[in-house]
């Protein structure tokens, strides 16, 4: 058990009978009243988004997730289906692969999320290499400061590149933020 004041985002815990992950916490320290934590929740199984606010020393049972690195195999409307080492297939529904979408290519390593033995998210390496499929020409003369230009990749996601970045070429991409890191 964990006092509210000691979850931070990222951290998985039991609202009433559902699992939450932890999207955003603040502190917050009233002037005769108790301190509380606001919390920004969303629920693993059913993708609903709520807001609470706790007193900072109330009690909550936080949730170990188990995780296996898989690989990406096929999609199979609605569910996305991945395979172990063990040849042992799991299926994680299209609702909840968030942005991993933007990223997702067949054979791809990600680890999968479990809850209670069910696959529930999928989590992406922090950086991935694609290659741009699309991108507008360079405009000579538009230098001044970090100038950036749309560029797609394959899967249709569409990430700001600088300028001297071209069509073909590999570009690391951060997966938390889908931001541009470096030419590769």
């Amino acid at each position: 058990m964990k006092i509210a004041q000691e979850i931070r985002a990222g951290n998985v815990i039991m609202h009433g009978k559902d699992p939450m992950i932890v999207l955003k916490t603040e502190y917050a320290r009233g002037g005769r009243g108790a301190a509380t934590v606001r919390m920004k929740l969303k629920a693993l199984l059913s993708n609903m988004g709520t807001e609470v606010v706790f007193k900072a020393d109330d009690k909550m049972e936080q949730i170990i997730l188990d995780h296996k690195e898989c690989t990406y195999s096929y999609f199979a409307d609605p569910m996305y289906v991945f395979m172990d080492a063990d040849y042992n297939q799991y299926e994680v529904e299209a609702e909840n692969m968030g942005d991993a979408l933007n990223y997702l290519e067949d054979g791809m390593a990600v680890e999968v999320v479990f809850y209670d033995g069910k696959a529930i998210s999928v989590e992406l390496p922090t950086t991935i290499v694609r290659e741009i499929t699309w991108t507008e020409p360079a405009v000579k003369g538009d230098t001044s400061g970090k100038v950036m230009k749309p560029a797609k990749i394959a899967t249709g996601f569409e990430v700001a590149v600088p300028l001297f970045v071209d069509q073909g070429d590999k570009i690391e991409i951060d997966t938390r933020t889908g931001e541009y890191r470096k030419r590769v």
